[in-house]
């Protein structure tokens, strides 16, 4: 089987791209070929505002240049139109709900106008598929048929290794912006005692003041962005990791938080509430509450014998997110498509 690969990213630490790299490794194991079309070989405005858009266009362009494949898989909205001009059975995947993130990012009018667009764009695709249980409820009610495959990971690629840089640490991992929570992080980093060291990773819009941040605490580091490599360690090495997303899917990160047995305190949104049961494999928490973490940051790190039974039970929970079950999902969907 050929199979094109379309993402606006696919490379970093990012949830699609991790996605769509599991994806093609997983594919490629498995005897097929993999083509990709990312912004990474394709010309885009390195401009916020105006990446997407060029994505799209110059993908657009480039599809005509990739002959004979059988699918055509795109990742989130800013595939669809490059999808569109695609020769081959055509999958849409969405990350989550692609509107209200935009609507959250850039505004109402904004927001109405993407929303106008994926629902033109999802008649596009043979067949949708969506990582989180909400997201498949919510086109559902749009009318639309949908097929929930949720994110995944390869824990056996993990790295084993720890890397822990300060007798007690928090991480923090992720895209520096509004959406992915970095503005209770930065809350937390004003209140979180002198012993507890916070680590801060990722890039994005809200970086500048992050760095801000860093500057008045000296228990508060900026590690910048960091590849995979170096991430998974510190994950593993830290004793609790922060996820207070204000709107998620299914979170790679926290996926790989409970496969390196590191516990996890985050939101109770969207794909969050699906993969984490509140004080059973990690702590869920209100949305924008800085307190509360830090209430629950307290809590973990004084009761071991909780902080063991949360990553146990945990660690067995991920294992169905594996790419040896998730990758065979897509593979089904992908035959079903050839054969009808």
């Amino acid at each position: 089987m050929k199979v094109l690969l379309i993402s606006p990213t696919q490379k970093g630490i990012g949830g699609i791209a991790q996605h769509v790299h599991g994806l093609s490794d997983f594919l490629i194991k498995n005897g097929h070929k993999v083509d990709i079309i990312s912004s990474e070989n394709t010309f885009t405005v390195p401009i916020k505002g105006l990446k997407n858009p060029s994505f799209m266009v110059s993908a657009f362009f480039k599809t005509k240049l990739k002959k004979g494949n059988d699918i055509i898989h795109a990742h989130n909205l800013p595939s669809a139109l490059p999808m569109k001009n695609a020769s081959g059975k055509k999958v849409l995947s969405l990350h989550g709900i692609y509107s209200e993130q935009v609507d959250l990012l850039h505004g109402k009018t904004t927001g109405k106008i993407s929303s106008s667009f994926e629902k033109d764009a999802l008649t596009w695709a043979d067949a949708i598929t969506v990582i989180s249980q909400e997201a498949y409820e919510h086109y559902r009610k749009l009318g639309f048929k949908v097929l929930h495959v949720p994110n995944a990971i390869d824990i056996s690629s993990l790295s084993q290794r720890k890397d822990r840089k300060y007798e007690t640490q928090i991480i923090f991992a992720g895209r520096l912006s509004k959406e992915k929570g970095i503005l209770t992080i930065l809350e937390v980093a004003k209140k979180v005692p002198d012993n507890i060291h916070l680590l801060i990773l990722g890039s994005g819009p809200e970086e500048q003041r992050v760095k801000e941040a860093t500057k008045l605490r000296t228990n508060v580091h900026f590690l910048g962005y960091q590849p995979r490599e170096k991430t998974i360690p510190l994950i593993r090495g830290s004793d609790i990791l922060i996820q207070p997303s204000i709107i998620e899917g299914i979170s790679s990160t926290i996926l790989e938080a409970m496969a390196c047995k590191t516990p996890v305190i985050a939101t109770m949104v969207g794909g969050n509430k699906e993969i984490l049961e509140h004080n059973k494999t990690g702590i869920l928490v209100k949305s924008d509450s800085s307190a509360q973490i830090i209430e629950e940051i307290f809590n973990l790190i004084s009761d071991k014998e909780k902080k063991t039974n949360l990553t146990d039970k945990a660690f067995n929970e991920v294992q169905k997110y594996d790419w040896s079950k998730v990758g065979n999902l897509y593979l089904d969907i992908y035959k079903s498509l050839i054969n009808q």
